[in-house]
């Protein structure tokens, strides 16, 4: 690292994240790319996580939170502190290949228009967690290439609507344009919302396959869990409401209402009736404020060319 700034900042929100972080940060000490600087910001663990670090990592920052303010506010509280020219989010169940660094460094370097670099994102086992991230009518956003055995089918380079945020590089310039993530979100669904910002704003979003990250995915909230329905399914509204051009978004409402009826009878089917109804409530109760930000947003491209982004359906190997 150097004295007049590291060239990455790298961001760990961590909560009760204690099992995992010294994987997460051993796999940092060993990457080949080393003008680095770490913060990690904790949402008021009550494990062992700020011990862990303080006593066997000492290059990490600490910022540490009186209560849990969630991933979007916690990166956000560390993107501000930190002084890298790209922003490296990182979920602390992850673990970087030594080379990860010095490749989606690289990549965003070679496209002075990358905004957002995505990794490779693989479960433990091997297979694929995520290779970029895509958007459909009805505002739901997918892994592109979830739980797909990985054989090289995504080992070239291309652009994709977006990353996931558990392990990808952000440019500083383009956040100082676009604004940071949105912490009205909370958690879930803040990556996709900046990348359709990004996207209107004219910056690509660049997938970097020599990047690779393995990520247990879940490992806070709990895949499935009340807390993952409750924010996933109010925020999908929040991301059509706010981010869609108004041409996109008046043909696009025949899916977003037809997909959230749909998902109130598939939760209550698994016994969670209560919180897919808070979340759509809450959701609609936070609509008048999504209408006030779709004001501040940056659009300078053409509907056209945001529509070639946001599918129709669900379809796994597209980006």
């Amino acid at each position: 690292m150097t004295g007049a700034g590291p060239e990455v900042s790298v961001i760990i929100v961590n909560y009760n994240g204690e099992r995992f972080l010294k994987t997460c940060l051993d796999s940092l000490r060993a990457q080949s790319f080393t003008d680095f600087e770490v913060y990690l910001v904790d949402n008021h663990s009550s494990d062992r996580s700020i011990e862990i670090v303080e006593k066997l990592y000492p290059e990490v920052a600490l910022i540490r939170e009186s209560t849990n303010l969630g991933f979007a506010h916690g990166t956000n509280e560390g993107i501000r502190a930190s002084r890298g020219q790209f922003i490296l989010t990182l979920n602390n169940d992850t673990r970087l290949d030594p080379g990860f660094l010095e490749k989606i460094v690289l990549a965003m370097k070679r496209e002075e228009k990358a905004g957002i670099c995505a990794s490779k994102m693989l479960y433990p086992d091997g297979r694929i967690n995520s290779v970029g991230i895509c958007i459909s009518r009805s505002g739901a956003a997918w892994d592109r290439g979830i739980h797909e055995p990985d054989h090289g089918q995504y080992d070239h380079p291309e652009e994709v609507f977006g990353a996931c945020a558990g392990a990808a590089l952000y440019r500083r310039a383009m956040l100082d344009e676009i604004g940071l993530f949105d912490e009205d979100f909370f958690m879930y669904m803040e990556d996709v919302d900046l990348a359709f910002r990004a996207l209107l704003a004219g910056w690509k979003c660049m997938y970097v396959p020599g990047a690779v990250a393995y990520h247990h995915h879940g490992g806070t909230a709990g895949v499935g869990s009340d807390t993952a329905v409750y924010f996933g399914n109010r925020n999908i509204i929040w991301i059509a409401v706010k981010n869609f051009p108004a041409s996109i978004l008046l043909s696009s409402l025949p899916w977003i209402i037809g997909r959230n009826i749909g998902v109130i009878a598939y939760y209550a089917l698994k016994g969670q009736l209560r919180v897919i109804l808070r979340s759509k409530i809450d959701a609609f109760s936070g609509l008048n404020l999504s209408l006030q930000k779709r004001k501040t947003i940056v659009h300078k491209v053409p509907d056209h060319e945001v529509s070639s982004w946001v599918h129709t359906w669900y379809s796994p190997g597209r980006g």
